[in-house]
């Protein structure tokens, strides 16, 4: 079984030879509640950014990425992104 997300956009429109052996999975143009990444972005601008308000962008560069370096060392942190309902598909 083949998974393809379609999300309304006229680019990801194509032709598939066998449409037996694929389940489509239809996403609106946008929708944040569907895309883990979401949930990261505003995991980091919760606790992150958040938390201490950087002064230029260097320092918010600094911030974001000390943030991301201890998400990346928490794994079941990372897998929790996608246990929400709305992006279970994204788990496949």
């Amino acid at each position: 079984m083949t998974a393809i997300l379609c999300i309304g956009h006229t680019a990801s429109r194509s032709g598939y030879s066998n449409p037996q052996q694929m389940e489509l999975f239809y996403l609106p143009p946008y929708s944040p509640e569907c895309n883990p990444d979401e949930f990261l972005n505003q995991d980091v601008k919760t606790n992150a950014v958040g938390r201490q308000r950087p002064h230029d962008k260097t320092e918010l560069m600094k911030t974001v990425r000390a943030y991301l370096h201890r998400i990346q060392q928490c794994p079941e942190r990372v897998s929790g992104y996608f246990w929400a309902p709305e992006v279970k598909y994204a788990g496949i």
